[in-house]
């Protein structure tokens, strides 16, 4: 599924497919930390968890674990990334996943499990548009460097043997042509 976010920012993603939580009750949750700076959004799950707080006088415990277990993840790969912390606001969506039909006697009897797909996406606000560059990208790029560095000393070092090959052969030359002189010269004496 295609994410229905793709900021211009650097951000950090997470997608949880299938999660076993009610859509609509994922839909409340996401709502309510959309916007939010990420210290904001994690303290607000963390009372919500601990029952502290309550939206419309209700917890929605099922909801709020989920959400929280991968909003954590994106706050992993945020870090991963090199995002600073301090910058990172949420945003974060829900919608229908798949349904599961659970069977019973006859076909009118069973009941419908809903699961529900969630998106999130933290986004640095507050710094320069330029991406950073994670750590493995860096190391990608520092292997290439000193490669390009490594071929460029042995193009110098064998620019350097042909000219020194060269300068050897007309050293040679020189000497042939002295002697065919002085032996020309012995011949007409």
């Amino acid at each position: 599924m295609p994410y229905t976010c793709i900021p211009k920012e650097n951000h950090a993603k997470a997608f949880g497919s299938n999660l076993k939580i009610s859509p609509k009750n994922a839909a409340i949750i996401c709502r309510v930390i959309r916007g939010k700076k990420l210290k904001v959004a994690k303290k607000l799950l963390n009372d919500l968890l601990d029952k502290k707080r309550a939206l419309d006088g209700k917890y929605y415990t099922n909801a709020t674990k989920e959400i929280k277990k991968l909003l954590e993840s994106c706050e992993k790969n945020a870090d991963f990334m090199g995002l600073d912390a301090k910058n990172l606001f949420v945003h974060a969506s829900a919608t229908h996943g798949s349904l599961i039909r659970r069977r019973r006697r006859k076909a009118a009897f069973g009941s419908r499990m809903k699961m529900a797909n969630v998106e999130i996406i933290l986004i640095e606000r507050g710094t320069s548009t330029k991406k950073k560059e994670t750590k493995k990208e860096s190391s990608i790029k520092e292997k290439i460097k000193e490669e390009i560095n490594k071929k460029k000393k042995e193009k110098k070092e064998h620019k350097k043997e042909k000219v020194a090959k060269k300068e050897e052969k007309e050293i040679k030359e020189e000497k042939a042509e002295h002697e065919n002189k002085e032996e020309s010269k012995e011949d007409k004496i």
